[in-house]
């Protein structure tokens, strides 16, 4: 006897309902933090520096309960639109995309550059580029935003250059016709090398007629038919090789014989050494001849003219060693003009848009720590219009130590007072318990100048005082 019979399948339902229906899709992401924070590193060496990938929720560093974090969904895409949109407008992204560390680091702890040029489209990008994504508009809202906008813009206005549509028929005659060019190659013309050197040609028999000739004369030969060259001069390359090698070889002994004759022997000192180890100045920027320790006249206590030495033989033509009446010497351009120390502890030599800014000691190791990058980064006050500018960016910050000689330098680019947009080159430097810094300022546009002066004046600073 059968058995009941069991519960009859139910029809399929809708597309939704069998979708809902459907088993929830298996997280298959990392699982631990570490595996996530080795993903995230991972990322950021691919996508590289582009602000329109690094959301704040993609680009926050991962904690013990990351899976807890806000998931990456349609406001990410959001915050990528609204940094396009900025790109597009602006002509530049809201953040520096010089380092793809940097990056990610002021996406998650700074807001984004002001819309300013935007116009009408400002508050939709700022609000698109909010840090916190529960913050940015739904995707109706912006779609609202967006119409208004489009209804409210004024028409364009059709210049003098706009062509009318004809409104009737056109005659075809009036089209331009367009006809494909000829070939760029040139055929080989019938007969080729056999017919020019008149090789193979085959033997009339005696007795045949002579048939009539109707094809045409025979043209010149093609450019890919002419004989080489080496035939007709019997053997050039050959020669050639031979002269190549005769002038290497003359080369070769010109450059011994020059190394016997010119170059300093062991143990000579060369004209230019010992110019950059902290040596003794020239006799023109020496104390004095007794060398007891007197100030010369040039350098009474409080003066504020420099004392400019003769040019070193390894610096640049233009560029002087000054010994400056607070303590230290460096070289600089012979033409610049030195200003007077100024109430920040400040020494400037100015020269046309350039301005190197030198401060021999003004704040102690014991107020500010021992770490030159923290101080540079933190607490020097000649970057602090970096630090207050809305549109800044920094690289190629490193520390440097040599022997207990401590110092930290980088490159800056910020906006001054005036709108002008400058490139900086920054060296601060420990030295007897005290940081001295050397700073280059200039247009952003010259960074190759900013760089050679900076060079010149890092590479001869001493502390004379």
């Amino acid at each position: 006897m059968p058995g009941p019979a069991g519960p009859a399948a139910s029809p399929p339902g809708r597309w939704d309902e069998v979708v809902a229906a459907a088993p929830a899709a298996v997280f298959r992401g990392p699982t631990t933090p570490l595996a996530a924070e080795r993903a995230r590193q991972a990322r950021i060496a691919v996508v590289g520096a582009v602000t329109e990938r690094w959301a704040p929720e993609q680009a926050g560093p991962v904690h013990d309960n990351w899976q807890l974090a806000a998931p990456v969904g349609p406001a990410t895409d959001l915050w990528a639109l609204g940094a396009l949109l900025y790109r597009a407008v602006q002509g530049h992204a809201p953040y520096p995309e010089d380092s793809a560390h940097e990056l990610v680091q002021m996406v998650c702890s700074e807001p984004p550059a002001f819309a300013e040029e935007c116009g009408p489209l400002r508050p939709v990008v700022e609000s698109l580029l909010r840090q916190d994504p529960t913050e940015r508009p739904e995707f109706e809202e912006l779609s609202g935003w967006l119409r208004s906008l489009v209804r409210s813009a004024p028409e364009p206005e059709a210049g003098v250059d706009v062509v009318p549509v004809p409104s009737g028929p056109v005659d075809p005659a009036l089209l331009p016709i367009v006809r494909r060019r000829g070939e760029l190659v040139r055929r080989r013309r019938f007969g080729g090398r056999e017919a020019a050197h008149g090789r193979h040609r085959q033997k009339k028999s005696r007795g045949a007629a002579r048939p009539v000739r109707t094809e045409r004369p025979p043209a010149p030969p093609a450019y890919d038919e002419l004989p080489p060259r080496g035939a007709a001069r019997g053997g050039a390359p050959r020669a050639l090789g031979r002269t190549l090698l005769v002038l290497i070889l003359l080369l070769l002994a010109a450059a011994v014989a020059y190394a016997f004759l010119f170059m300093p022997k062991a143990g000579e000192e060369g004209p230019a050494q010992g110019a950059d180890t902290g040596s003794r100045p020239s006799a023109e920027a020496s104390p004095g001849p007794s060398g007891g320790g007197e100030p010369s006249p040039d350098r009474t206590p409080g003066s504020q003219q420099p004392q400019t030495s003769a040019p070193a033989a390894d610096l640049p033509a233009g560029y002087v060693l000054r010994e400056d009446a607070e303590g230290f010497r460096l070289a600089v351009d012979k033409a610049w003009q030195r200003r007077p120390i100024n109430d920040a502890g400040q020494v400037r030599y100015v020269g046309g848009d350039f301005t190197l800014i030198v401060v021999p000691g003004r704040d102690s190791v014991a107020d500010n720590g021992d770490d030159p990058l923290t101080y540079q980064r933190d607490k020097e006050r000649e970057l602090q219009p970096f630090r207050d500018s809305s549109w800044a960016s920094a690289t190629g910050l490193r520390r440097i130590d040599v022997g207990k000689q401590s110092m930290a330098e980088g490159q800056f680019t910020w906006q001054d007072s005036t709108g002008r947009e400058v490139f900086v080159r920054n060296l601060a430097l420990i030295v007897n318990g005290d940081y001295h810094v050397v700073q280059v300022i200039g247009p952003a546009d010259q960074k190759e100048k900013v760089t050679e002066i900076h060079r010149q004046a890092t590479s001869t600073y001493r502390v004379t005082g």
